[in-house]
């Protein structure tokens, strides 16, 4: 008999499986729950989109694509950025369409790092960010924001952590799990830090779409940022595209000659019938995607009132589809509320930890979902509070 456990990478085995993937997976054993744990646009891809799809179903274009995309996709990228955020890459050399924003996190990550080198990950974050850090050989180095700092990174919190070793700072703003934003004074600051380094920036900018009074600004429209800097975004919320599975980076021609390379061998090229969807939304979907930002407003302002109400004091984000309330009042840690209030209610929530230890105390709550389905959690939840004062 093979005995796997000497077969597989050590590395690998040391990695914990997803802490989001963890409680959806419990949640999917129980019948009748209500599930606020996956961050899953409840709305339809926009039909323009869909039919464009089918269109290239129709017309057989199925074929590969160029590895770094169709080169209409890339320049409608390109337009779309300039658009957005005012800053100009060429298409030709400086975008590659990816498999989501989580293979542009995962290349670029790889293309960058040397055994042994940092990667400073603010966090609450996303989950991938480290277990890929660390298949690269590289050391995540976590740096914990703080409600007291609206979960922001400060120049004061990114100096105590740079060291010679550091290569690449992840910025993941808008944030999931936080909905906190990073404004252009607070990425000047930022930038102060990093101008005389050689550091570089990953900046995940999947949100950039959903954010609520407040303009998204990306850090590589600071002076000499775009230069250091692996934009990534996508199409999967803004859109509401999550299972086409089409992101995209855009970075400094030699950062993405290399990239490339890893593209290449891995991928070949992103889905077809996904690009020339793309191409659609991000020619004639702006109305559709300020519907949607106009309706996940209201369901953030429903969510982070009724939270506090509850006494469960809740962070207002300004961006993404999240909200993060803090459960220390009820003398539980954040696994053990989602699990009770997963068995007495049926409701489906994420323990912060899972996004890194300075999301203890609290949890996260996904309201990409309709507003009946929000209130029945709410009263459920409210139970669960009430029950556990008793």
């Amino acid at each position: 008999m093979i005995n796997y456990d000497e077969v597989l990478s050590d590395t690998i085995k040391e990695i914990k499986p997803s802490g989001i993937r963890k409680f959806f997976d419990l949640a999917s054993t129980v019948d009748n729950v209500i599930s606020l744990g996956v961050g899953e646009p409840d709305f339809q891809t926009p039909w323009s989109v869909r039919k464009t799809a089918i269109d290239t179903l129709e017309k057989k274009r199925i074929v590969y694509s160029a590895n770094s995309g169709l080169a209409e996709l890339r320049s409608e990228i390109a337009k779309y950025i300039e658009k957005k955020i005012n800053v100009r890459y060429d298409s030709e050399h400086e975008i590659i369409v990816t498999v989501g924003g989580s293979e542009a996190i995962d290349i670029s990550i790889r293309a960058l790092l040397n055994p042994g080198d940092e990667v400073l990950i603010v966090e609450p974050c996303f989950v991938c960010y480290a277990p890929i850090v660390e298949l690269t050989g590289g050391v995540p180095v976590t740096i914990n924001t703080r409600i007291e700092d609206n979960f922001k990174l400060t120049a004061d919190l990114l100096r105590e952590k740079i060291t010679d070793k550091t290569k690449l700072l992840i910025l993941p703003f808008p944030n999931n799990p936080t909905g906190a934003i990073m404004t252009r004074e607070d990425l000047e600051s930022i930038a102060e830090v990093l101008r005389d380094t050689n550091i570089m920036i990953l900046s995940d900018e999947i949100y950039s779409e959903l954010t609520y009074g407040r303009k998204h600004c990306s850090i590589t429209e600071i002076d000499g940022m775009k230069e250091r800097t692996i934009l990534i975004n996508g199409f999967s919320k803004a859109f509401a595209m999550t299972g086409w599975r089409l992101g995209y980076l855009a970075a400094p021609a030699p950062i993405v000659k290399q990239i490339l390379k890893i593209h290449q061998y891995v991928i070949m090229c992103s889905p077809t019938i996904s690009q020339y969807a793309a191409i659609e939304a991000l020619q004639h979907c702006d109305r559709e995607v300020k519907n949607m930002v106009a309706e996940y407003n209201i369901r953030r302002r429903l969510l982070v009132e009724s939270f506090n109400k509850m006494g469960l004091t809740c962070f207002n984000p300004e961006g993404a589809f999240y909200v993060f309330p803090c459960i220390k009042s009820t003398g539980l840690n954040s696994e053990e509320f989602c699990e009770k209030l997963l068995e007495n209610q049926k409701v489906a929530v994420v323990p912060g930890n899972a996004f890194g230890q300075s999301g203890e105390g609290f949890i996260r709550v996904s309201y990409a979902y309709s507003l009946k389905h929000l209130m029945e959690a709410l009263k459920r939840i409210q139970a669960f509070i009430d029950n556990l004062k008793e």
